[in-house]
């Protein structure tokens, strides 16, 4: 008998440890996936920030009873494994968001916001090749336009 409730709580113990894991994956797939959809969250992760906050929580309160004296030495190396391997998620995370993230080269020759854009030919939906100083310098309604807004579309649908 006491060893069924003994394998019981470490079941329950082993569960904590896994949801805290499970919960680390989902904060790290999560950004890709959901949340670089909006500004908000694409940003600044800080949805995920918290999910891994809350894994946190999950993997030390299952470690912390993972490592009471009577607990067997499987759970410790489970505990240990997981909160880890969670720890090399979040570690990832955390090194291609806020580092690998800056090692991308700027646009050096990107106009700049109020910058007039340089001079261009492209085709349009009827493979006419108009230039910007063309669009710039035709009239709309007797006056001539203030700007030209430039729509890229892929494909025809």
């Amino acid at each position: 008998m006491v060893n069924s409730v003994d394998e019981n709580s470490e079941i329950q113990l082993a569960s904590l440890g896994g949801l805290g894991f499970l919960l680390s994956l989902f904060a790290l797939l999560s950004y890709p996936f959901v949340f670089v959809n909006w500004p908000l969250t694409r940003d600044f992760p800080w949805v995920n920030l918290l999910l891994f906050g809350f894994a946190a929580v999950l993997l030390f309160v299952g470690a912390r009873r993972a490592f009471a004296p009577e607990r067997h030495k499987r759970s410790k190396i489970v505990a240990s494994i997981l909160t880890t391997l969670s720890a090399a998620v979040l570690g990832f995370f955390v090194f291609t968001f806020f580092v690998a993230s800056r090692w991308l080269p700027a646009s050096h020759g990107a106009p700049r916001v109020g910058q007039e854009a340089p001079d261009f030919l492209l085709a349009d939906t009827n493979n006419k090749q108009v230039s910007l100083a063309e669009l710039l310098s035709s009239q709309l309604k007797g006056k001539p336009a203030k700007g030209v807004l430039l729509i890229f579309y892929r494909g025809y649908w």
